[in-house]
C-alpha cells in the first residue's frame, strides 16, 4: 500500500507474491544463462510494477467535484488522497497520522485531550483556538463542519476511516465558507464476506485504546434489494496523556449500512460519542517547555479546566445514476452537549444541527464538444443554547468572590451569560465543464452563500441590557480552471478561484471589551487565489504532485488572547495579507519498498495590518512554518514489515509582531511488526513502535498572540507503543 500526496497508488506486492523461479525444474544453466534468466526475471517484475502502477492510477476516482466520479487527472485543482485501510503499523491515534505526507497540509497535534488537533491547509486554520477552522470537513460527503465554519473533530471515529480525500486551495465555489480547502474522510468498505471482525488493542504512554470493528456484505443481485453491506465499530480510550492533567475517558460508536434498492444506492450512518472527562493541560512558557514539556498550565489545574461531551449524528444519503448522469441527496441531524470549565468561566452549550443537500450532474455529447453541467443546493441550521457561569474553583475568599460564588465548594457560580445562538447557512452552485480536443478540460463554477447569525439574549437585568441582534453575511464565489492531460498518466492544470470565510458564532460573540451579543465590527475574510500545478507519473514508477499558488486575503481573521482573562480568545480583522507557496510530493514503489517525501514552502505575510499604534506591515503570519518536510519508508518481506517516518519543520512565529518563535524541529517515528499466517479463521498482527525516537523537545503547536507568555503546546515525548490487531472471519 502506498500513501503519496497528490496521486495515491495502492500496491500489494510482496516478495512472496513474486514469481518463484526456484520452484521450476530446469536443466543446469551456465553462469551466462543464469545471469540472463535473472535479468529477464527482473525485467518481468519491472514490467509488472509499471503495469500495476498504470492500472491503479487509471482506476483512481474522486467525487469531491460533487460530480460523477472522475479521474483526478481531469480536475483543475490540487487534490490529494491518503489511503489508510491497508497501511501497516497504523495506530489511528490522530488525524495527523492519517494525513501524513499530504503537501500543503499541516496538522498540529496539541497533545491535549480537551483540544482538537489544529489542521491548516495553506495556512488557513492555523488561528483556530479549538476545533478546525478555515477548512471544510466531510464524512462520506456529509458535512461535519457547522454552518458557521467551525468543525469539532473529537467525535470522528478514526477506526472506521479507510481513506482521506483532500482539496488543497480555495474550494468555496463548490462547498462554501471554506478558504483553505476540503477534507473528506471516507469510510472503510465492508468486508466482502458475510461477517468479519477486525479488533485492535493499543497501549502507549499511559493511554490505552481498544476497538472492535465488524462488517459484512450481501451479494444477492436478484429482487428489489440488489446487495448491500454494513459496518459497525466501537472504540474505548482511557488513561493519562503524556502531560500532567491530561486524563481522557472516551467512548465512540459508528455504524454504517449500504443497500441498492431499485437502482438507487442508499447509505445510513450513525455516530455516538461520549466523553465524560477530557482534561485541558494548557500551554507552556518557553522556560517551562525547556525544563519539562510534561508540565501543565498550573492555572488550568487550579481552575480545573476540562470538558465533557456527548455527541450524536444520524444521516441518510441516496445516489442514483451512472458515470455520466448522477443525482445525489442527503439529510442529517445531530445533537451535542458540552460542559467546559475554563479558567475564566464555566461554558455549557446544548446544540442542535440539521441540514441537507441535493446536487446532480449530467454529460451531453450533442454539442460539438462534450459538456458536463452540474449544480446543487446546500442548507444547514445550527441552534446553540449557551450558558456561561463564574468558575468558582479555588477562587480567593473575598467579598467580590462571595458575590460571584454564593455557594461555597460549588464550582459553578453566578450567571455571566445566557443566550440562544442561531446560525443558518444556505448556498447554491452551478458548474460547467467542456471537454475540448487534445484532452483539454475547461471548467467554471459559481456559488452564492448566505449565512444568517442571530443571538437572543436571555439574561436581561437592570444592569445587563438586552444584547439580542442579528447579522447576515453573504458572498458570490466564482472559479475557473483548465486541465490538460499531457500524457495518459500526467496532467497540467491552472485555476483562478475565490473564497470567503465567515467568523464562527463563537468568534462573533467573544469580544475583547467584554460586551455580549454579535460583534458588528468583525467581517468575513475574502480570498483570491491563482494556482498552477502538475500531477501524475513522471516516469514509470515516480509519482509526483507539484502545485504553485499565490493568494491574497482581505480582512483576514486574527485571533488573540484577551488581556487579564486567561484562556479567553477574541478576534479582529487584519487589513490585507498575501500567501504564496510551493507544494511538492514524490513517491515510488517496488516489490519491497514504498518511499515518499513531501515538502511545503510557505511565504505568508501581513501586507497592511495595524492595531492602535502598532504597525505589523511585512510581518510573517504566525502559526505556519516556512518549510515543512515529511517523509516515510515502508519495507515488507514474508509477513514482516517496518515503517519509519519523519517530520521536520522550520521555526514558527507565535505572535503578530514576530517577536516570539517556536524553534524548528525534526521528529522521527519507527514501527515494526509481523502479519502471522492465518490459523483457522484468525490472524494476529503485533506491532511495536517508538514515537519521537530521539526524544526531541519541541512545540508541536503554538497559541497565537497568547497572554502570560504561554505560547507553546509541547509535542509528544518519546514513548513506546504496542498494537495487537486480531482479524477473524
Amino acid at each position: 500500500m502506498v500513501v503519496v500526496s497528490g496521486l495515491t497508488c495502492s500496491l500489494a506486492l510482496t516478495l512472496s507474491a513474486a514469481p518463484s523461479f526456484a520452484q521450476v525444474r530446469t536443466p543446469p544453466r551456465t553462469p551466462d544463462r543464469a545471469r540472463a534468466d535473472s535479468a529477464a526475471a527482473d525485467s518481468m517484475r519491472v514490467r509488472e510494477l509499471r503495469q500495476r502502477n498504470a492500472q491503479t492510477l487509471q482506476g483512481v476516482r474522486v467525487t469531491l467535484t460533487r460530480d460523477a466520479a472522475r479521474s483526478p487527472l481531469e480536475l483543475p485543482f490540487a487534490w490529494s488522497r491518503a489511503t489508510i485501510d491497508d497501511r501497516p503499523a497504523l495506530r489511528r491515534s490522530g488525524v495527523g497520522e492519517l494525513l501524513l505526507g499530504v503537501p500543503g497540509v499541516q496538522v498540529q497535534d496539541r497533545a491535549n485531550p480537551s483540544q482538537d488537533p489544529r489542521i491548516a491547509i495553506r495556512g488557513f486554520g492555523a488561528r483556530s483556538a479549538f476545533g478546525v477552522r478555515g477548512v471544510r470537513v466531510l464524512r462520506d460527503g456529509i458535512p461535519l463542519t457547522l454552518p458557521d465554519g467551525q468543525t469539532p473533530l473529537d467525535w470522528l471515529d478514526l477506526e472506521s476511516v479507510g481513506r482521506v480525500d483532500v482539496i488543497r486551495g480555495t474550494a468555496a465555489a463548490l462547498y462554501g465558507n471554506a478558504a483553505g480547502g476540503v477534507i473528506d474522510f471516507r469510510s472503510r468498505a465492508p468486508s466482502e464476506r458475510p461477517f468479519a471482525i477486525d479488533a485492535r488493542v493499543w497501549d502507549g504512554g499511559g493511554m490505552q485504546r481498544g476497538s472492535v470493528l465488524a462488517s459484512g456484505s450481501r451479494r444477492d443481485t436478484t429482487g428489489l434489494v440488489q446487495g448491500g453491506g454494513w459496518l459497525g465499530s466501537v472504540t474505548r480510550t482511557t488513561g493519562g496523556g503524556p502531560r500532567q492533567w491530561s486524563q481522557l475517558d472516551a467512548t465512540s460508536a459508528f455504524a454504517r449500512a449500504l443497500a441498492t434498492v431499485g437502482g438507487t444506492r442508499f447509505e445510513v450512518q450513525g455516530t455516538r460519542y461520549d466523553t465524560p472527562r477530557a482534561e485541558n493541560t494548557g500551554a507552556l512558557t518557553a522556560a517551562e517547555l525547556a525544563r519539562d514539556p510534561r508540565l501543565p498550565d498550573s492555572l488550568n489545574i487550579t481552575r480545573r479546566s476540562r470538558k465533557a461531551v456527548e455527541h450524536s449524528q444520524l444521516s441518510l444519503a441516496a445516489a442514483r445514476g451512472d458515470g455520466a448522469n448522477t443525482l445525489n441527496g442527503s439529510l442529517f441531524v445531530g445533537t451535542r452537549t458540552l460542559d467546559n470549565p475554563l479558567p475564566f468561566a464555566v461554558v455549557a452549550v446544548d446544540r442542535q444541527v440539521a441540514g441537507g443537500s441535493l446536487h446532480g450532474a449530467f454529460r451531453t455529447t450533442r454539442l460539438p464538444w462534450p459538456v458536463r453541467l452540474g449544480g446543487g443546493v446546500d442548507a444547514q441550521r445550527q441552534v446553540d443554547d449557551r450558558l456561561n457561569l463564574e468558575n468558582c474553583a479555588a477562587l480567593a475568599a473575598t467579598a467580590a468572590a462571595t458575590a460571584l460564588c454564593p455557594r461555597p465548594g460549588n464550582e459553578r457560580g453566578a450567571t455571566r451569560l445566557e443566550q440562544q445562538e442561531r446560525v443558518g447557512g444556505l448556498g447554491g452552485y452551478v458548474r460547467a465543464e467542456v471537454e475540448a480536443p487534445h484532452r483539454l478540460f475547461a471548467s467554471a463554477a459559481l456559488r452564492y452563500d448566505r449565512v444568517d447569525f442571530a443571538v437572543r439574549d436571555r439574561f436581561i437585568t437592570p444592569t445587563n441590557l438586552d444584547d439580542s441582534g442579528a447579522r447576515v453575511l453573504s458572498a458570490v464565489s466564482p472559479m475557473f480552471g483548465v486541465s490538460w492531460r499531457a500524457r495518459p498518466l500526467l496532467s497540467v492544470y491552472a485555476n483562478l478561484s475565490t473564497a470567503f470565510e465567515t467568523p464562527t458564532v463563537t468568534e462573533l460573540t467573544n469580544q475583547d471589551n467584554g460586551a455580549v451579543g454579535l460583534n458588528a465590527l468583525l467581517d468575513p475574510q475574502r480570498t483570491r487565489t491563482a494556482e498552477v500545478g502538475v500531477k501524475g507519473m513522471l516516469w514509470s514508477r515516480l509519482r509526483a504532485d507539484v502545485a504553485l499558488y499565490r493568494a491574497t486575503v482581505r480582512d483576514e481573521l486574527v485571533s488573540f488572547d484577551v488581556p487579564n482573562q486567561p484562556g479567553r480568545r477574541a478576534f479582529r480583522n487584519a487589513g490585507r495579507t498575501s500567501r504564496q507557496g510551493i507544494e511538492t510530493s514524490l513517491g515510488t514503489s517496488t516489490s519491497v519498498f514504498d518511499i515518499g517525501v513531501s515538502h511545503t514552502w510557505s511565504q505568508f505575510a501581513f501586507d497592511t495590518y495595524r492595531v492602535g499604534t502598532a504597525n505589523y506591515d511585512g510581518k510573517v503570519i504566525p502559526g505556519i512554518p516556512a518549510h515543512l518536510l515529511q517523509t516515510y519508508l515502508t519495507a515488507r518481506h514474508s509477513g514482516w514489515f517496518a515503517t519509519i517516518d519523519g517530520t521536520a519543520s522550520s521555526r514558527v512565529s507565535a505572535n503578530d509582531a514576530s517577536t516570539v518563535f517556536a524553534a524548528g524541529y525534526a521528529a522521527w517515528n519507527v514501527r515494526a511488526g509481523y502479519t502471522a499466517p492465518r490459523v483457522g479463521h484468525v490472524r494476529l498482527e503485533p506491532t511495536l513502535g517508538i514515537e519521537n525516537m530521539f526524544d526531541r523537545r519541541y512545540a508541536g503547536s503554538v497559541v497565537i498572540n497568547a497572554t502570560r507568555s504561554r505560547f507553546f503546546e509541547p509535542g509528544l515525548p518519546r514513548r513506546l507503543t504496542f498494537v495487537m490487531r486480531i482479524q477473524a472471519e
